[in-house]
């Protein structure tokens, strides 16, 4: 894969290094972390929700954090006590840690999170400030708004 050289833009741009800075670490390989499975499915204008199957995890061993514009979602298998009678003959459910990061875009918050049926829902909504929203702004009349007329004087004719 390529690599994009982004300074060029750094000289002629002001507050867009977060932007450059997440351009280049996509273009970097990645290190093929598929664990959990995840979806991220948007379900409405402002609104989304990330999906992750975290099957065998109980609500006191995730945690989640959401700091400077990024979903942190740890997991972390308690120990297990198991009786000294048994022995594992082939261990095929996984009980590795995992940390998955989401880069949220600016104004996007999390709003909730429940656990059911081995499927983590992460409620995302983006609240957009009025002062970043668009606004119609009203186009007033000038006062005395009559029929404007323009007064010229003829030039004479002349005769030839």
């Amino acid at each position: 894969m390529r690599h994009v050289d982004f300074s060029p833009l750094y000289r002629s741009t002001v507050g867009f290094d977060r932007l450059f800075s997440l351009l280049d670490n996509r273009g970097q390989p990645e290190q093929a972390q598929t664990y959990p499975p995840y979806n991220i499915e948007r379900t409405g204008d402002n609104t989304y929700r990330i999906t992750m199957a975290v099957a065998g995890f109980d609500e006191k061993e995730l945690s989640l954090e959401a700091h400077a514009n990024v979903l942190t979602v740890k997991g972390e298998k308690s120990e297990e006590e198991t009786s000294e009678q048994s022995e594992f003959l082939y261990r095929g459910i996984a009980k590795r840690a995992f940390e998955r990061r989401f880069q949220l875009a600016d104004h996007v918050e999390v709003q909730s999170a429940s656990l059911k049926n081995g499927l983590l829902h992460i409620d995302l909504l983006r609240n957009v400030p009025e002062a970043m929203k668009p606004r119609r702004i009203a186009i007033a009349a000038e006062a005395g708004d009559g029929a404007r007329t323009i007064e010229a004087q003829v030039a004479p004719q002349q005769v030839n």
